[in-house]
């Protein structure tokens, strides 16, 4: 008599970024404490917030690319026999007065039911990603994703989150902001500028920062993949990424100032570098670099996980 064995739980998690969507498909174990199969770690490059963000909505080429870059998550999905589906969306979809109509779009054309979430929440699921990549022990650590729509700064040690922060200032606002004609070099006075907007906008960080004096910094995903790609010359796959990086500290400086004194053309062909991220990691170097100096931190570590691992970890704890 043979036995049958039910489908193994397949899980598909969606991190739908401002810049890039994730999706990432694992196989739950059975045994309570194993570690779950990751089955594919992909992402595409959407822009959401291209052409719009900073007016508050989303243009309809990014909002097309959304459609479409789903219809594609929905067929590897069907491909890798997924059984259970969490889908997020973030800062683009929190702040346009049309995300929840590409909400109920994308669920009209898939079946996928994204969940649009807050700051506060969005924050807690990074430093959640973030433990299961880099063991934080006991000190405290500052960690920080920047987004294209909102950056996201965490305070916690490997139990706790001492403080924790989403500010709507992410890369792609501050190229409409700051850069706006991103194909020449970006001129020093609008680092300057960037740099005087950040000590007003981050006041609440630096004084979490005086109050907690974290130890290290790590940061997560995007800009900080690109920094560790620069660091070791070459474009690593998203398959490839170890879960944590060592970024020394003169090799991000080396990487800022190749990113701020090369026009466009020049910045896309640096060896690691993404040609999506050319423009936003100069807006992006400016940033960690005024944590940097309001931290005074030399340790930094980036993290390949993030929002969706969070997501997987508190899923497998539930």
């Amino acid at each position: 008599m043979s036995v049958h064995h039910p489908l193994h739980r397949r899980l598909a998690l969606i991190d739908m970024g401002t810049n890039t969507f994730h999706l990432l498909i694992v196989e739950l174990p059975e045994a309570r404490h194993a570690q779950p199969v990751t089955l594919l770690r992909t992402k595409v490059g959407v822009r959401l917030g291209e052409g719009g963000i900073s007016k508050g909505q989303i243009a309809p080429e990014p909002y097309a690319r959304a459609l479409h870059t789903l219809a594609g998550f929905k067929e590897e999905m069907e491909l890798h026999q997924v059984t259970d589906v969490r889908a997020t969306a973030t800062s683009a979809m929190r702040v346009t007065s049309n995300g929840p109509e590409l909400v109920k779009d994308i669920f009209e054309q898939t079946g996928i039911q994204v969940e649009v979430i807050a700051g506060d929440r969005e924050a807690e699921l990074i430093c959640a990603g973030v433990r299961r990549a880099v063991p934080l022990g006991p000190e405290k650590h500052l960690i920080m994703d920047i987004g294209g729509g909102s950056v996201e700064f965490i305070i916690a040690d490997e139990s706790q989150i001492f403080w924790k922060q989403s500010f709507e200032i992410g890369a792609q606002r501050l190229l409409d902001k700051f850069f706006p004609d991103p194909s020449g070099v970006f001129p020093p006075e609008a680092v300057a500028a960037e740099k005087a907007y950040f000590q007003q906008v981050l006041a609440p960080l630096a004084a979490a920062v005086a109050e907690f004096r974290p130890v290290g910094m790590v940061g997560a995903s995007g800009s900080f993949d690109s920094l560790a790609d620069m660091h070791l010359g070459c474009l690593r796959a998203e398959a490839d990424l170890p879960p944590s990086t060592d970024l020394p500290l003169e090799s991000f400086h080396r990487s800022q100032q190749q990113l701020l004194s090369l026009p466009h053309e020049q910045r896309k062909a640096l060896p690691g570098i993404l040609p999506m991220r050319a423009d936003m990691l100069v807006v992006a170097v400016v940033l960690i670099d005024y944590v940097l100096e309001l931290t005074g931190l030399t340790h930094l570590r980036t993290s390949a996980y993030a929002l969706k691992e969070g997501l997987l970890a508190e899923m497998l704890a539930s």
